[in-house]
């Protein structure tokens, strides 16, 4: 049952979210606070209940209100969701077309007469019928989701009895403006609360319509207790009606938003369900056949038809409009369940667990450690913190590290803390060479290191603001005690410093020392459009050197879909002072940067790198090609640096390079051939992972 959109906000108990609601959803709650939220089962709040359930119960046996038809069209997006980060991953999309019934007192029925998808990434998710569909009667007096897999029988808070399982409050009186067909409708907000929270049970706001009990929106959650499927973080809901006829409130608009993780480790993030879904052309009374509900209650028309079907928009075209952040309706669930349950653990999914935030985490090789193993853990501090752990052991290096996070849940403001000792780092790490696991398997069959290891231990804390929900600003404080790798194997990884190779380079001596630093970043982005945009300003001091350097890069991206081209560029500019550390200066040269040139020949205090990119899909999705140009140039004038092996030249004006080559599986594997276009021109052969998967590796 993970369908239903709305696209008109949920009016959470704070005025922040009220305002974020306004302005940025198109339909909005409006109206004032008139008085106080109510007592807990206040007399007029269990009026207002009784008015609604008995409203409810009368549509079924109206005389005048036999049946009606309606089409329902939307689009179910399967994608994952990076944990503690704004990055999502689409994976699926489905556009859907549905003719749904209804014939008194509760008989339903959903044809499926249109149906298309695409898989942006491998997949063998098999939805339930009702993450497919829509709701029909306010899901009945008990709540079943999944079949009964997901949450099985939550009493509805309109629902006969449900005075004994739930505490009502009547939060606020104000008006719901829906596009069509109703105009501006005044309703009552009532907050309803489990009266066992260690139960299962519906969190969250009925709005009932003034004078006659019309339920208008629903806005809820569950409680933990509430999941069977013990792989469920939250199932949120949000559902609107709409006056239809002039008196039967019935679905408008539903949206579901379902989140999963492993049970027992905290991998990378999870995977999410969103269905948004639009219920309209309503037709009543019409004569429908008595044979016309045998059968399930989901039916579908034959695959031909199904693909034929006209629908009136695009695939991707709501993805275009509105991404796939959560709409604002849905932000506010959480918040709101937090509120009236105190503060409580809201997850399905167990508070201790195992934690590998990457894949590295685990193990991986270089030169400066050799083999490094690790693991970690995570704990739920109540329902807004956690406490990461990880921490491993470098066979080659001899020595331990260990890391440690406290961190606010995500939501528009958070708070981080963080401690580490003897952590891996890499210069030039915003210009990485590989992913973490293709230079594991580079050094341990083919003894390659694309990194340049050197280590710190530290302390930061970091504080972030949401900006609406496609900006961010962060500010963090930091203090790091910096201090050189070397090489700890004899398998050739480090070898002599006669070429510039990836086989053959040293490990690179950094500046050592204390440094202390206020960093900020802002970031930008409108996924669904392709742009990236972000800005770290770092301002510190090492040892007795103040510094200060500038990031900022910006990918912008188009696709057109039916086609089978994507366009891309990205844009690379890095500024710092004569006295920033080496290490976070800026090396160019060779896979990923300037192709064909040796790698990370050139350094520069100041860096500039553009990347165009034109690929067209050959067969989908197996097969894509692409050509590419690469321009980058560096300044440099330091020459006190710390040893001879670092590079000591900058690019001496713009260096180029251009090449083509192949997109394999969904685009996950690349395969790249490039040529310096100066300096006689060298061929590079690349082979790598997606760039966006890299973080995960």
């Amino acid at each position: 049952m993970e369908r239903l959109s709305a696209n008109q906000a949920i009016r959470p108990v704070a005025t922040i979210s009220r305002l974020i609601t306004v302005l940025f959803w198109p339909c909005a709650l409006s109206g004032q606070i008139q008085e106080a939220p109510s007592a807990w089962n206040g007399e007029r709040a269990l009026q207002l209940v009784e008015q609604a359930r008995r409203l409810r119960q009368a549509t079924a046996v109206d005389s005048a209100f036999q049946a009606y038809q309606a089409d329902a069209r939307g689009y179910v997006y399967f994608f994952f969701d990076r944990t503690g980060s704004a990055e999502r991953t689409l994976i699926k999309i489905d556009q859907m077309a549905l003719e749904v019934s209804w014939r008194a007192p509760r008989q339903t029925k959903q044809q499926v007469v249109g149906r298309r998808d695409v898989k942006e990434l491998p997949t063998n998710i098999s939805y339930h019928l009702d993450h497919l569909t829509v709701v029909l009667d306010d899901f009945g007096d008990l709540i079943r989701l999944g079949n009964g897999d997901e949450v099985e029988a939550v009493v509805h808070p309109a629902a006969p009895g449900a005075d004994s399982v739930y505490d009502y409050r009547l939060a606020d009186s104000l008006t719901v403006t829906l596009p069509a067909p109703a105009a501006g409708i005044r309703v009552y907000e009532l907050e309803v609360r489990p009266k066992d929270p260690g139960a299962p049970g519906f969190i969250g706001s009925l709005f009932v319509q003034r004078g006659t009990g019309g339920i208008v929106r629903l806005s809820f959650t569950f409680t933990p207790a509430s999941y069977v499927d013990r792989s469920l973080d939250y199932i949120r809901i949000s559902m609107d009606n709409s006056l239809w006829d002039g008196k039967y409130w019935l679905p408008y608009r539903q949206e579901i938003e379902l989140r999963r993780e492993l049970p027992i480790i905290a991998f990378l993030g999870g995977s999410i369900i969103r269905g948004r879904f639009q219920i309209r052309n309503y037709r009543f009374n019409p004569e429908l056949p008595q044979d016309f509900f045998l059968g399930g209650p989901v039916t579908s028309v034959p695959e031909d038809e199904l693909a034929n079907f006209p629908f009136e928009s695009g695939l991707y075209d709501q993805l275009s409009d509105e991404g796939l952040d959560p709409s604002p309706q849905i932000e506010a669930i959480r918040e709101q369940a937090m509120a009236v349950l105190g503060q409580r653990y809201l997850s399905g999914l167990s508070p201790s667990r195992l934690h590998v935030p990457f894949i590295s985490s685990v193990y991986r090789y270089n030169r400066a450690e050799g083999s490094f193993v690790g693991g970690g853990a995570s704990f739920r501090l109540g329902p807004t913190w956690r406490l990461l752990s990880r921490g491993g052991y470098a066979f080659g290096r001899k020595t331990g590290q260990l890391a440690i996070d406290l961190r606010s849940s995500p939501s528009p403001e958070a708070f981080s803390v963080g401690l580490w000792w003897n952590e891996l780092q890499n210069a030039s790490g915003r210009l990485p060479g590989a992913s973490g696991a293709v230079n594991t398997l580079a050094g341990l069959l083919d003894d390659r290191d694309f990194t340049d290891p050197y280590f710190t231990s530290g302390a930061s804390a970091r504080y972030g603001w949401g900006l609406g929900t496609p900006r961010s600003l962060e500010v963090g404080v930091v203090w790091e005690r910096h201090r050189s790798g070397t090489n700890v194997v004899d398998d050739g990884l480090g070898g002599t410093p006669a070429t510039a190779s990836a086989t053959s380079r040293p490990v690179l001596p950094v500046d050592e020392g204390d440094e202390g630093a206020i960093e900020v970043t802002y970031a930008a982005r409108t996924a669904a459009r392709g742009f990236e945009s972000s800005a770290t300003v770092r301002i510190g001091q090492m040892e007795e050197q103040p510094y200060a350097s500038l990031w900022w890069a910006t990918t912008v991206r188009r696709e057109l879909h039916e086609q089978g081209t994507t366009l891309q560029a990205g844009l690379r500019v890095g500024i710092a002072t004569e006295d920033t550390p080496i290490q976070t200066l800026f090396l160019l040269g060779g896979r990923h940067t300037l192709p064909g040139y040796s790698f990370r020949s050139f350094i520069g205090k100041r860096m500039v790198l553009l990347r165009v990119e034109a690929g067209q899909a050959v067969l989908t999705p197996w097969l894509k090609v692409h050509v590419f140009g690469m321009s980058g140039v560096t300044s440099f004038t330091r020459t006190d640096l710390p040893d001879a092996d670092w590079p000591r030249q900058d690019t001496d004006g713009v260096k180029s390079s251009a090449g083509f080559g192949l997109k394999l599986g969904w685009d996950l594997l690349r395969i790249d051939v490039g040529r310096s276009l100066n300096d006689g021109g060298d061929w590079e052969f690349v082979s790598s992972v997606q760039h966006r998967f890299w973080r995960w590796l």
